[in-house]
């Protein structure tokens, strides 16, 4: 009798640990999500540190982003983006949408970091309608935001598989928009660079 009691306790342990496993990312997916996070906010911070006055301002051309306004644009998306996530994380799990998926996490990445394909953001995320009135306003905004993102990847136990939401430019699950976020930050830090790297970027 002792025995067949070990055997049902150790089945219904490795049960509920198989489910649990099987409700949330793996360790793997956790710990790649992490570091893609941290090194995009690296990657932000770097690109604007040091800068002067008339360097954060600079604008190649009245139609483009100066480095300020795309910290700012920066700031607010993640925001937004995160809300739509969390919304999308709280409410009743959508398994069936995941057919509408039609990337894979890396494809998600690649294309939200490239620069060849430019897309016209909302009006709420432009930089004139942010509410952060200099860099270090929308900085700080970033880092907080950034920090409590990577600390719910780090622990979160919820179903970010099925749990799918649909953008203008296609359906992901939770997991991915997590990767989306920190490739957003990643494009507008390509975008900051190629205004450093105008001919007419101020010195100093």
């Amino acid at each position: 009798m002792k025995t067949i009691f070990l055997f049902l306790a150790t089945f219904l342990l490795l049960s509920f640990s198989a489910t649990d496993e099987a409700a949330t990312i793996s360790k793997k997916e956790r710990k790649n999500a992490v570091k893609l996070l941290q090194d995009t906010q690296k990657g932000v911070l770097k690109a604007v540190e040091g800068l002067s006055e008339a360097q954060l301002t600079f604008k190649p051309a009245p139609d483009v982003w100066s480095v300020e306004e795309c910290v700012k644009h920066i700031a607010i998306t993640e925001q937004g983006l995160w809300q739509m996530t969390n919304g999308a994380i709280t409410a009743a799990a959508n398994p069936e949408k995941r057919t509408e998926i039609k990337a894979t996490d890396e494809e998600v990445v690649q294309m939200i970091e490239s620069r060849e394909k430019k897309v016209k953001t909302f009006s709420t995320m432009e930089p004139q309608n942010t509410p952060y009135k200099s860099l270090a306003e929308a900085l700080e905004s970033f880092k907080t935001d950034r920090g409590k993102l990577i600390e719910f990847v780090k622990s979160t136990n919820d179903d970010l598989r099925n749990h799918v939401s649909s953008l203008p430019v296609g359906s992901f699950d939770s997991y991915q928009m997590i990767l989306f976020i920190a490739a957003h930050s990643k494009r507008h830090t390509l975008q900051i660079e190629e205004v450093k790297a105008n001919p007419a970027f101020p010195k100093g």
